[in-house]
């Protein structure tokens, strides 16, 4: 006969961590609660009304007791107090060598993605071993990413990017809830993480359980760039209609309020979204906005490219560059200027995604769509 677990198995490296302070605490709780709930329950018995016990000389003070039930407990709560801060912020700090995955909750399923462009609903398939950080956001409600036997949980927020980390330590399938009521069918919106040998998960990711290769969050992200015609106004250099995005991610923008921005994924997303909420130094409201016409899907895209577009742009950040008016002394790059992604403004089709050519910075997405000739 089976035996039945108390808890998840423990299958990352926060897992071990995690139980021994819940564990530690509940043992903590119950030693002090049968200690004061025996000495009430003996004090009522020995001191009740009628009871023979000497009443003629009670002490009023010990400073023993008193420095016992001081020390000792704060002592304890320290201990604990520091050993689940370290845990917090270890989870909260994912290190710089991660994986990343890109997650949206939408009501009911998860949706993710893997920087070479495979995409999964309500499964999640990881390395053996390796950290993977993922980043989340919600399509429409407050979701939880809960992974039980990783210990590990954190919300989905619509509008803004969270994360959580882990490196799992067994190969298996693992249960996924959202832990957050979301909606008539919360209780359906599940799925399943695989933890696969190193070896294998680079086989799966290659392959993409498809015949063809799937495009890269970059190539995706071209295909959606030209689609919208932000080459149109977007050229190499800045000009009077728009800066240049060569260069752009983690740079520093002067804002028209004079205030500085790092234009991080949170700042590109809302760029793309409502470019009316901060307008960069020397330009005014002439950009259109995307909020309800591009989904968070495509913003993923569309920053993971911009995140390819180095180079000799003038936004790197430099002081000169945050006081210079972009509109003063420069023209408008003209249509057969070498500009970033230049090929899909002039394509015949609006949504057709460039391949490499020699006069532009393009990602290969046409050719990632290509079917296979095997």
């Amino acid at each position: 006969m089976g035996t039945v677990p108390i808890a998840p198995e423990q299958a990352s490296n926060f897992a071990y961590w995690h139980d021994l302070i819940f564990y530690t605490l509940s043992a903590l709780t119950a030693v002090f609660t049968i200690l004061v709930g025996v000495l009430v329950i003996s004090f009522v018995i020995k001191y009740k009304k009628g009871s023979n016990a000497d009443r003629s000389n009670p002490p009023h003070e010990s400073k023993i007791m008193e420095f016992t039930w001081i020390v000792i407990p704060t002592g304890l709560g320290l201990v604990m107090f520091f050993a689940g801060a370290k845990l917090f912020l270890d989870m909260r700090t994912p290190p710089a060598n991660a994986m990343e995955v890109y997650v949206i909750g939408k009501q009911w399923m998860w949706h993710s993605q893997h920087s070479n462009g495979v995409r999964e609903n309500n499964t999640l398939h990881v390395p053996l071993g390796k950290p993977v950080k993922l980043t989340m956001i919600s399509q429409d409600v407050i979701h939880a990413f809960y992974i039980p036997e990783f210990r590990t949980q954190y919300h989905v927020v619509p509008g803004r990017y969270t994360q959580q980390w882990f490196v799992p330590t067994r190969v298996g399938r693992y249960q996924l809830f959202c832990n957050v009521y979301c909606g008539t069918q919360h209780s359906e919106m599940g799925g399943y993480v695989y933890v696969m040998p190193p070896d294998d998960f680079e086989k799966w990711l290659e392959n993409g359980g498809d015949t063809v290769k799937p495009m890269s969050l970059e190539q995706s992200g071209q295909k959606v760039y030209n689609r919208l015609g932000c080459n149109n106004c977007h050229g190499a250099k800045s000009n009077m209609r728009a800066p240049s995005l060569a260069g752009i991610y983690q740079s520093k923008r002067r804002m028209t309020d004079n205030s500085v921005a790092v234009a991080d994924e949170a700042y590109l997303r809302e760029s793309i979204l409502r470019p009316y909420n901060r307008v960069n130094y020397g330009y005014e409201k002439q950009m259109p906005e995307y909020a309800g016409t591009v989904t968070e899907e495509e913003v993923l895209q569309l920053i993971s490219y911009m995140k390819t577009l180095g180079g000799a742009g003038d936004v790197e950040g430099a002081p000169k560059t945050l006081e210079m008016d972009p509109r003063k002394g420069s023209s408008p790059v003209p249509p057969t200027s070498s500009t970033v992604g230049a090929a899909g403004a002039i394509s015949a089709q609006s949504n057709a995604t460039p391949g490499q050519r020699p006069d532009q910075n393009s990602v290969g997405a046409l050719a990632a769509q290509a079917p296979s000739k095997n």
